[in-house]
C-alpha cells in the first residue's frame, strides 16, 4: 500500500495517532471527541498549567463534558503535553491555536506558523496536518505547506495538507463540536478524502467536501462575516425601536414568519450592554 492507503487504513481500524495543538476551546473539545471515537490522542500546549491539568483530568472548557475528559484521561486515550519530540508518534494533526488581530487590524499568524514549524521538525511520510484556526485565504499553502515540504516531503503522495474550520460556539446548548457539520478542504484530492475520512469517523455532523483549502478558509469568513452584520443589524433595529417606542420582539416575531430569507434574532446581556445574536430560525 502506498502513504495514502496505508493512512486511510490506520484512521479506519482506529490505529491512527492522533495529535490536537492548542487546547483550549476550540482544541480540548476536538482532543475529547477524537479520544471518545477510540483514537489514541496527544495534546500539545505551550501553558504548562493547561497541560497538569488534562492529565489529572481537570476541565477548564465549558463545552466539555467534565466526566468525557476525565474518562479518556483515566482510560489512557488522552494525554497533554509540551513537549513537541512526541509528534514523531503522531499520524495526525490538527492545529487548533489563536489568530488574533494584530494592532493594524491585521491576522497574527504568528501562533500558526510556530505550530507549523513545530510539527515539521517531527514530521513523517504518512502524516496528516489539517489546520482549523480561523485565518485569511491562502494561509494552509503559504505557511503550512512550505515548513512540511522543507523537509523533503511531496503534498499528497507523502504528506497530506488540508484545512478545515473550527465551529465552535461556546454556550451553544444544541450544536456542539460532535454534531456540527465539518467543511474539509485538501491541497490535493487525497489530502481532502484523509482528512474526511478521519472527521467522518470522529464526528456525527456531515462532512462537506470543497476543493482546496483557500474555498474552505473563505467559507469561514463568510460565515463570521454573515453573523457580525447580523449582530449589527440587530443592535441597529433594537435601538430604533427603542426611539420609537415599537417592540423589537414583536417585530421580530412577526418577521420571523416568513418562510425564507428571514433569521430570527435573540438577545444576551453581558457587561451591561445588550449584545445580539442571530440564530437561524428553525
Amino acid at each position: 500500500m502506498n502513504n495514502f492507503e496505508k493512512l486511510v487504513d490506520k484512521i479506519e481500524k482506529r490505529e491512527a495517532v492522533i495529535a490536537v495543538v492548542g487546547l483550549g476551546y476550540v482544541g480540548l473539545p476536538l482532543a475529547v471527541e477524537k479520544a471518545k471515537a477510540g483514537y489514541k490522542v496527544i495534546g500539545f500546549d505551550v501553558q504548562p498549567s493547561r497541560v497538569e491539568q488534562v492529565n489529572m483530568g481537570i476541565n477548564y472548557i465549558g463545552d466539555v463534558v467534565d466526566q468525557d475528559l476525565a474518562d479518556m484521561v483515566e482510560k489512557g486515550r488522552l494525554v497533554a503535553t509540551t513537549d513537541y519530540a512526541r509528534m514523531a508518534e503522531v499520524d495526525a494533526a490538527a492545529i487548533c491555536v489563536p489568530t488574533p488581530l494584530d494592532i493594524y487590524q491585521q491576522p497574527d499568524t504568528s501562533y500558526v506558523e510556530s505550530s507549523a514549524k513545530e510539527i515539521a521538525k517531527y514530521a513523517h511520510e504518512g502524516m496528516l496536518v489539517v489546520l482549523e484556526s480561523t485565518t485569511y485565504p491562502g494561509t494552509t499553502e503559504e505557511i503550512v505547506k512550505p515548513v512540511l515540504e522543507a523537509k523533503g516531503l511531496v503534498t499528497g503522495e507523502t504528506v497530506f495538507v488540508a484545512y478545515s474550520p473550527e465551529r465552535v460556539d461556546p454556550g451553544n446548548k444544541q450544536f456542539k463540536t460532535k454534531n456540527t457539520p465539518k467543511v474539509v478542504g485538501g491541497i490535493t484530492p487525497n489530502c481532502t478524502k484523509v482528512a474526511s475520512a478521519l472527521y467522518r469517523n470522529v464526528l456525527e455532523g456531515d462532512v462537506f467536501e470543497v476543493s482546496s483549502p483557500a474555498i474552505a478558509e473563505m467559507e469561514k469568513i463568510f460565515e463570521n462575516t454573515f453573523r457580525h452584520i447580523n449582530i449589527a443589524l440587530a443592535n441597529e433595529m433594537a435601538i430604533l425601536c427603542e426611539k420609537m417606542g415599537i417592540d423589537v420582539w414583536e417585530v421580530i416575531d412577526a418577521a420571523k414568519t416568513k418562510p425564507y430569507g428571514s433569521w430570527r434574532f435573540t438577545q444576551v446581556q453581558d457587561l451591561e450592554v445588550t449584545v445580539s445574536r442571530s440564530i437561524h430560525s428553525i
